[in-house]
């Protein structure tokens, strides 16, 4: 733990560099850089003090590196993976992305924990730990998929209670069972009301089935497959993740959706690993819609 002394000095010496009084530590210069408030990009230097960005505008560095006719965007987040279908630990699966752009995901490790219960998903996050990539998980809510499932292991209610304690850990993951939740089960419901943030997964649910489910909480689906599905989804104020991977793809289809800001791109973990390394990970999804016409910021 750094010392109260010690983090005033490193302040002091980001703002001398972001006042332009001290080279900065590392310089972008000339990148065309974007601004997703409002909703332009512009040339500029990008000036990094201590890891920290100081200031855009005009800069030196220690070190710097030329950008003309490059872009400088901010990290990826890929909102909705499971890192385990990349058949990759964590550490190989960032080294893989973080080059590429993808800085941060929110992950399900439901595969890990059909395996290995609750101590999975505790691997996982150990091991993200000592990674580039700012790592966030969803508590798996379906360990089994279905009693007709043999799995290694169960998740249940005290599980949820416990691994909801960690930090990187933010709600309940996708919902798949959607009949368990529209027809009230206890134990759903109970999970639900315990992790407070849950994502969903409705594949073609509609009408007053899809609103019980998204009064009981269910704040987002990936599983949107037509547009009409999707217009209802936003109408009722579900967030739509539109899939984009290897097998799955679901961003022609879904394309007249964005413009929004409750509509993402996310690959579901559906990114083979021949595909991250030849063609990308979210940055190739980007890619695609850019090809497709959506609008780049």
């Amino acid at each position: 733990m750094s010392s109260p002394t010690a983090d005033v000095e490193k302040l002091r010496r980001i703002i001398e560099v972001a006042r332009g009084d001290r080279r900065a530590d590392f310089v972008v210069k000339n990148a065309q850089i974007v601004d997703l408030v409002n909703e332009e990009i512009f040339e500029g230097d990008i000036a990094v003090a201590e890891g920290f960005i100081a200031g855009i505008g005009s800069y030196s560095g220690v070190e710097e590196c030329e950008a003309s006719n490059l872009v400088a965007v901010p990290g990826l987040i890929d909102a909705h993976t499971h890192i385990e279908m990349s058949m990759l630990t964590v550490s190989e699966f960032a080294r893989l992305v973080v080059p590429r752009g993808t800085t941060g995901v929110v992950a399900d490790p439901h595969e890990i924990a059909n395996v290995l219960g609750k101590d999975g998903v505790m691997l996982m996050l150990e091991e993200a730990r000592s990674t580039p990539l700012r790592f966030y998980c969803m508590v798996p809510s379906c360990v089994p998929s279905s009693p007709l499932e043999t799995s290694g292991a169960r998740i249940g209610v005290e599980e949820i209670r416990e691994l909801l304690e960690e930090e990187e850990v933010l709600g309940l993951a996708e919902m798949m069972n959607f009949p368990g939740v529209v027809s009230a089960d206890r134990e759903v419901l109970e999970k639900i009301v315990l992790a407070g943030i849950v994502d969903g997964h409705a594949p073609g649910l509609r009408g007053k089935k899809l609103n019980a489910y998204i009064a009981a909480g269910a704040s987002s689906d990936h599983e949107t497959t037509s547009f009409e599905e999707g217009k209802e989804k936003l109408r009722l104020g579900m967030w739509v993740m539109i899939r984009e991977g290897s097998a799955a793809r679901n961003l022609v289809a879904l394309k007249g959706l964005t413009g929004n800001r409750h509509t993402m791109l996310v690959t579901d973990g559906d990114r083979s690993v021949k595909d991250i390394i030849e063609e990308g990970y979210l940055d190739h999804v980007f890619r695609r819609a850019i090809e497709e016409g959506i609008d780049e910021i």
